[in-house]
């Protein structure tokens, strides 16, 4: 440890969850006990509900009890089956959802820049077997909808996105879930925006959502009739009130991280060997949820392996993400999209990338410092 730089006395983690106040939750938990109702479509679930749709200027949202159920149910409610094109560079959810829909994950390598699914290979990995893209917004950074869609429509596939890192996310000033065929939203207690466990779906077909609604509670459609086999997908509305409360921090968050995001790229910027996070048009309205850096081993000197295990001699607590690739795992190394040198571009990324603290609480003296032990690693 560097004698010039001290250690954080408390740990530094990536993120810390945006908590309301206890009177703001007890005042919600009194408007739920008066009602007596606990879970299945209750008032608090239909507010939030209307509330989110408004707020993400969406034409349909139906909630969850958390992200991966909803993805689950997406590829149910759009009969997917077969083949589906998906990034090695995300989250295990992501293709986990497509195994437990008996779909074979296809990894496509990603962009360089974004680290989104690079729209221009997708096009070559398309078989008689494929029935759909499921793509990520990385980070919150959109991916290339148009030329997606373009793809899309030209061999007859569905688009998912799992949108997970993009709650609030516009292009030109549409919510990010306008594009593709559906969306999920992750509302885990990381996130920006939560409901401490939670998602949606969001989309633009009426009949969709009465399906999905159908498909998160058991295909139950009254009291004597299930149309379909479902799964137990419900928000409850101790899940909802919280939801509720916390819509009215996102915005305050959200400028919190822009200011942080503005101090990292100041730190950082120029730095040999450091990439920041890549920068969007100015159409283009980000969350700011993350801050992620790339770093080459090459030209900074240290590798990123390097730099994530002695940050923990400060007591700061970087992420590795997303490595290992999904492509790495066990469960699907033995797939043809898998195998060593197939994805140069995310292999290359998945050993670079650092994601750094970033929350509305951590101080903005604390991202300098921060910076300043990152830069002290340089060999």
């Amino acid at each position: 440890m560097s004698k010039e730089i001290q250690g954080f006395s408390a740990p530094i983690y990536v993120t810390k969850p945006v908590f309301p106040t206890i009177e703001e939750v007890t005042a919600k938990l009194e408007d739920i006990w008066r009602a007596e109702w606990l879970t299945n479509n209750g008032p608090q679930h239909a507010m939030l509900e209307k509330e989110l749709t408004e707020y993400l200027k969406v034409p349909y949202l139906n909630l969850f009890n958390n992200g991966t159920i909803a993805l689950m149910v997406a590829c149910q409610s759009l009969r997917l089956m077969g083949d589906v094109i998906t990034t090695p560079f995300t989250f295990a959810a992501t293709p986990h959802v497509l195994s437990w829909n008996n779909i074979r994950p296809i990894f496509c390598d990603i962009d360089p820049v974004t680290m989104n699914i690079d729209a221009e290979k997708i096009e070559s990995m398309i078989t008689p077997q494929t029935t759909a893209i499921l793509a990520v917004h990385v980070f919150g950074t959109p991916c290339d909808v148009e030329k997606i869609q373009k793809v899309a429509d030209k061999y007859g596939l569905r688009v998912v996105y799992d949108a997970a890192h993009a709650f609030g996310v516009e292009i030109d000033g549409k919510g990010i879930g306008n594009f593709g065929d559906i969306s999920m939203l992750s509302f885990h207690a990381t996130k920006l925006y939560h409901t401490v466990e939670g998602g949606a779906l969001v989309h633009k077909d009426a009949n969709l959502k009465e399906r999905i609604d159908l498909l998160k509670n058991f295909g139950i459609k009254n009291e004597e009739e299930v149309v379909m086999p479902g799964i137990n997908g419900k928000m409850n509305e101790v899940q909802a009130a919280i939801g509720r409360i916390m819509l009215g921090y996102v915005e305050k968050e959200r400028e919190k991280r822009i200011a942080l995001g503005k101090i990292y790229d100041e730190e950082l910027g120029g730095v040999p060997g450091i990439t920041l996070m890549p920068k969007v048009e100015e159409h283009v309205r980000l969350n700011h949820q993350y801050y992620v850096i790339r770093i080459d081993e090459e030209k900074f000197g240290r590798s990123r392996d390097y730099v994530y295990d002695h940050f923990k001699e400060y007591n700061v607590f970087a992420r590795k993400y997303f490595h290992p690739l999904c492509s790495e795992y066990t469960c699907y190394r033995q797939l043809s999209s898998a195998a060593p040198g197939q994805l140069p571009v995310a292999e290359k990324v998945g050993r670079e990338v650092l994601s750094m603290p970033m929350y509305g609480k951590l101080e903005a003296e604390d991202v300098r410092k921060i910076c300043g032990i990152l830069k002290s690693f340089q060999a």
